[in-house]
């Protein structure tokens, strides 16, 4: 079977459900112990051989550049063996907003360049193999994009690059919310006051449901929260209106922030929140989501 002419790939939001910072290494990089799900919403990413352009649209599309500063095309150019594709980027995630929303492209990226160099259907198992030898390039452009590449729940820890699977745990009903306010990583890191904080326990319980990982989640921290809402105080009005929702068990930040989420008891009431929020907040990006492993749904399909 000849190697498909298009994809198109999905590039799920990345939440991190715990964040704790637990050192820094001497070159500055900051060392992390994450817990780290994937969201039932994201970008989307066409991809056609034979193309040289790349657009962007959507909502989210801003001011996002088209050249090649982009993650895409970044990602795109270490696939030495393919080099003629275009690329039409929809933008579903806030940029800048602490869940991933760049890197999950250009994971995409990656997976769609696969799928188009291989022949045959493109498995989880295939994908795998193949991305290994350039995740080291990968982890340069962005320390987000290697957990980014299968899109499923994991330990993270390290800058990054220690990456272990969780594979039972429980899916989550979430509100996703933004102020549309952009927070720059860097910036958020620098005002960090304690650099060195207790990881999570060595061993991640096994959890019966999404209630007992709720629960387990609320002893966990975001240890940037602090950080990011001194630099916009507006994150903390966003956790007290998640946290004011009917059914919310745990309002936190994700990432470096702006985003935050509230975790709920079913997909019924994190829909009512997220209508609520909308209408209480029209300029606030809010979608109601499912976390959990977004491995399947984010390879590529033909088009």
């Amino acid at each position: 079977m000849a190697p498909p002419s298009s994809v198109r790939v999905f590039a799920p939001a990345k939440i991190n459900l715990t964040l704790h910072v637990t050192g820094q290494r001497a070159d500055g990089y900051h060392l992390l112990d994450s817990l780290v799900a994937f969201a039932d919403v994201g970008d989307q990413l066409v991809m056609r051989s034979g193309g040289s352009s790349m657009t962007v649209a959507g909502a989210e599309a801003g001011a996002i550049p088209t050249d090649a500063n982009n993650l895409v095309l970044k990602a795109a150019a270490l696939f030495e063996e393919i080099q003629s594709v275009g690329f039409a980027l929809t933008k579903t995630l806030p940029v800048a907003s602490g869940i991933g929303g760049g890197s999950a492209d250009a994971a995409a990226a990656c997976r769609g360049m696969i799928a188009l160099c291989q022949s045959g259907a493109l498995t989880q198992d295939s994908f795998e193999q193949a991305i290994q030898p350039l995740v080291p390039d990968l982890m340069r452009l962005g320390a987000d994009i290697p957990m980014c590449l299968m899109s499923r729940a994991a330990r993270v820890s390290g800058i990054g690059e220690k990456i272990t699977p969780v594979p039972n745990l429980p899916a989550l009903n979430a509100v996703l919310v933004n102020p549309r306010l952009p927070v720059a990583t860097p910036a958020v890191f620098k005002a960090l006051v304690r650099s060195e904080n207790p990881p999570m326990p060595e061993t991640l319980p096994v959890f019966a449901g999404e209630g007992e990982l709720t629960d387990w989640l609320a002893y966990q921290r975001n240890d940037l929260q602090v950080a990011a809402t001194t630099l916009v105080p507006t994150i903390a009005e966003v956790l007290e209106a998640l946290e004011a929702s009917p059914g919310c068990g745990l309002a936190r930040m994700s990432g470096s922030g702006a985003t935050c989420f509230g975790l709920f008891g079913s997909a019924e009431e994190a829909a009512a929140s997220a209508e609520a929020l909308r209408t209480q907040q029209p300029g606030w990006w809010v979608e109601a989501a499912g976390l959990g492993s977004q491995t399947a749904r984010s390879m590529p399909q033909p088009t």
